[in-house]
């Protein structure tokens, strides 16, 4: 059967146009070709098939054990960083295992132990800003999930392993972020030109010293085990599956890598945008600045959680520039008919939730940063869907949003701030995922004096 219609392009054009541009690339496709397109991104894989309305999302995700899977063999150009046992690599079975095992710490009252990490760690990194001096929001936002991660996952505070374990993995992350990167992962034979091939090896070298030291650490705790900690590693350490297994060595230091990758750069990155819009629009500051003084001094997490205004601005933030801009991929098990095209076995199917997140008739204006949306309508988890849905959604969806919310609603609270730049700042492809295409800088005015408001007062 005949695949969906797309460019006509050379492979090689096609490939290009993915690693420096696949935003622009994913919503030309789409007008040209409408709701559902294929792209050739591999030279040795056939086509892929884009997907986009809620309906034809719904239907892969939805079926993505029974006509379709979602093998982690789709997913080697992680693989270099994360291991071969990540639960990103993973599949059935196995996938299925490590999601048990790790899902406990990331949810419910477990997770709410962390706020004390978001608040206290958002707090040392933003008050050690220089007076009315411009600063990367990035950088700093960088700093703070990195710090969170350091604590509440690895449960390293201080000493000489964290420092330099910190100080690797923030190397890694922004080497891999870079669009080089991407460039040799999609085409191989790149790594041999030199200059790249000593960035790789530079690349490698860093990965195998924070593999040393993270080993080194988990010896340590096996060797003095101590059930009074909290940390994400240490409850994944004491973890047994169905047949009372532990993680092994191996599983645990591939998923720590996992956690990270997924958790400190995304989050980061969602944050450092929730402050462009919020200081890039007034009135979205206002409302939600009057909204967080209802709070009072030291509120609590959970509070803080279900503010629906603060919701809404984290969610349209999610909405408009998604971090992950696609699904994982799904292949097709027995023949499926989606979007009127009747796709074979070994199809791979791309979910594409930036092209969802701004399709005009689901979100009118889709370019304009609007959290009224999420005030007056609910979306199905097909049209607003930033981590993904079906077997591959996000694992750390929940800590992600918990994160978010509190250390903006910190930052928001405790300090003046300002844009440095009003510019438009869009976004563009980093590593994997996206990013800002410039730095957002802000300039940062010291304390703020928070007003005493109630939810009454906000309603009149």
């Amino acid at each position: 059967m005949p695949l969906p219609q797309g460019p006509k392009t050379p492979v090689t054009l096609q490939m290009l146009r993915w690693v420096f541009s696949p935003m622009s690339y994913m919503e030309e496709s789409a007008k040209t070709y409408g709701d559902i397109f294929t792209l050739k991104l591999d030279y040795n894989l056939p086509p892929m098939v884009f997907i986009h309305s809620p309906e034809a999302m719904q239907q892969v995700l939805s079926n993505d054990t029974k006509e379709l899977e979602a093998p982690g063999d789709l997913n080697q150009l992680f693989e270099g960083l994360l291991g071969k046992n990540s639960l990103i690599s993973q599949s059935g079975k196995e996938h299925q295992r490590q999601r048990q095992l790790i899902m406990p710490p990331l949810h419910g009252e477990r997770m709410r132990t962390y706020a004390d990490v978001i608040n206290n760690i958002t707090e040392k990194v933003i008050g050690k800003q220089q007076i009315n001096q411009p600063f990367n929001v990035r950088t700093v936002t960088q700093e703070i999930t990195l710090g969170v991660m350091m604590q509440a996952v690895f449960g390293l505070y201080e000493g000489e392993r964290a420092e330099k374990l910190q100080h690797l993995l923030c190397e890694i992350l922004e080497a891999g972020s870079e669009v080089w990167r991407v460039a040799l992962l999609y085409f191989p034979a790149l790594q041999k030109v030199i200059g790249l091939s000593t960035l790789w090896e530079i690349q490698e070298r860093r990965q195998n010293k924070a593999d040393q030291l993270l080993y080194a650490e988990i010896q340590e705790r096996r060797e003095n085990p101590d059930p009074s900690r909290t940390d994400i590693l240490s409850l994944l350490m004491s973890a047994r599956d169905e047949d009372g297994q532990p993680m092994t060595d191996v599983e645990l230091r591939d998923e720590l890598m996992t956690l990270l990758v997924a958790g400190h750069e995304t989050t980061a990155t969602a944050i450092a945008w929730a402050l462009y819009w919020v200081h890039k629009l007034p009135e979205v500051r206002q409302k939600l600045l009057a909204e967080l003084d209802t709070l009072g001094e030291n509120p609590d997490s959970n509070t803080i959680f279900k503010l629906p205004y603060l919701t809404a601005v984290c969610n349209e933030t999610l909405r408009i520039y998604p971090v992950g801009m696609l699904t994982f991929p799904r292949r097709v098990k027995t023949p499926i008919s989606v979007d009127g095209y009747q796709l074979e076995p070994g199809t791979v199917v791309m979910g594409s939730i930036y092209l969802t997140h701004h399709r005009e008739d689901i979100y009118p204006n889709s370019k304009q940063f609007n959290p009224e949306r999420f005030i007056e309508k609910q979306f199905s988890p097909y049209q607003f869907i930033p981590f993904g849905a079906g077997a591959r959604r996000c694992i750390g969806l929940a800590f992600a949003q918990f994160e978010m919310k509190l250390a903006l609603a910190k930052i928001l609270q405790g300090w003046e701030m300002e844009l440095a730049d009003t510019r438009e700042v869009k976004p563009k492809r980093r590593g994997l995922v996206t990013g800002q295409d410039k730095p957002i800088q802000m300039i940062y005015h010291g304390r703020r004096q928070q007003q005493s408001r109630t939810l009454e007062t906000i309603a009149v």
